[in-house]
């Protein structure tokens, strides 16, 4: 999974595929993964945000990683296993599924309905998750991103969960959105694998020492990505991209982009919740895109 300097890279965060009826689609979900890998990504990142792994069930996840694994994916290499779970029981069997198919890491959110709970809390949760686990536990990818979850993860948690479990956390995705906070896991935490989220703030990271991302706009544009989370080369096409993005909801605007990049439109299929962006929108975001993709890099 990681590259030839021995940092984490660029990992997608991969798109779900949904048929009508509301099923996963594994053939194009495969499809997509390898196309990720194929333009410039270093390993997969199922489950994530950007998946709708929150939507995701056990039954699917095996269905998802065991089809990864058939398409001639190396999970030990190129795959991570997100979880998003609330309870206990549901988080532990979600780890276990992704130790079972041997992927690399674990991506793993914190609990996130119940707003208010403090480090104390959060620590006897994560403690309790991977004292569940035992022996298995391990490649542990912490997950701060408290604009879906309303519960962050602090660099003092993160500090207590590494005391109490050595070598179980191997890094931290930063999605705050705060380049502050990435700096505090970098003053902290630089030894771990430090990766943010935001693609706008991933290249002045990986010069500060950030290791790369797990980001949504791989599925797209993993080519512009790639720059930013290796090199640490800026290039305002990027910025410019997820300004359009972040104008309406990201997660169906992402898969707008994979259904533009493939010209397969069944891709903008959401699982409810989530609604896709009509017609028009979706054109005109397509277009806004292409236009900036185009421009030369400054």
């Amino acid at each position: 999974m990681t590259h030839a300097s021995g940092r984490f890279g660029l990992s997608v965060a991969l798109s779900t595929p949904f048929t009508a009826a509301g099923a996963i689609d594994l053939h194009r979900l495969t499809a997509h993964a390898r196309w990720c890998v194929s333009q410039g990504c270093d390993s997969v990142t199922v489950f994530g945000t950007t998946g709708e792994g929150a939507a995701i069930a056990a039954g699917d996840r095996h269905a998802v990683l065991g089809a990864l694994v058939g398409a001639g994916f190396e999970p030990a290499r190129q795959v991570i296993s997100g979880v998003a779970a609330v309870s206990q029981e549901d988080a532990l069997e979600q780890a276990r599924i992704g130790y079972a198919h041997g992927c690399r890491a674990l991506l793993l959110a914190p609990p996130f309905y119940f707003k208010g709970v403090d480090d104390e809390g959060l620590f006897a949760w994560f403690a309790r998750l991977i004292e569940s686990l035992g022996a298995q536990a391990r490649d542990i990818i912490l997950y701060h991103i408290p604009s879906m979850t309303a519960v962050g993860i602090s660099p003092a948690l993160i500090g207590r969960l590494r005391e109490a479990f050595p070598g179980v956390i191997t890094g931290v995705k930063d999605s705050s959105g705060d380049y502050a906070n990435t700096q505090a896991l970098l003053d902290h935490h630089g030894d771990l694998a430090i990766l943010v989220g935001d693609e706008r703030q991933l290249a002045k990271a990986v010069r500060a020492g950030a290791q790369g991302t797990i980001c949504g706009l791989a599925n797209f544009a993993p080519d512009l990505v790639r720059h930013l989370a290796v090199d640490g080369r800026d290039d305002p096409r990027v910025d410019a991209i997820v300004n359009a993005l972040c104008e309406m909801p990201v997660i169906p605007a992402v898969k707008v982009m994979v259904a533009h990049r493939h010209s397969d439109p069944a891709w903008r299929t959401m699982r409810p919740p989530l609604l896709p962006i009509d017609e028009a929108q979706a054109r005109a975001l397509a277009a806004t895109v292409d236009r900036i993709i185009g421009a030369k890099a400054a």
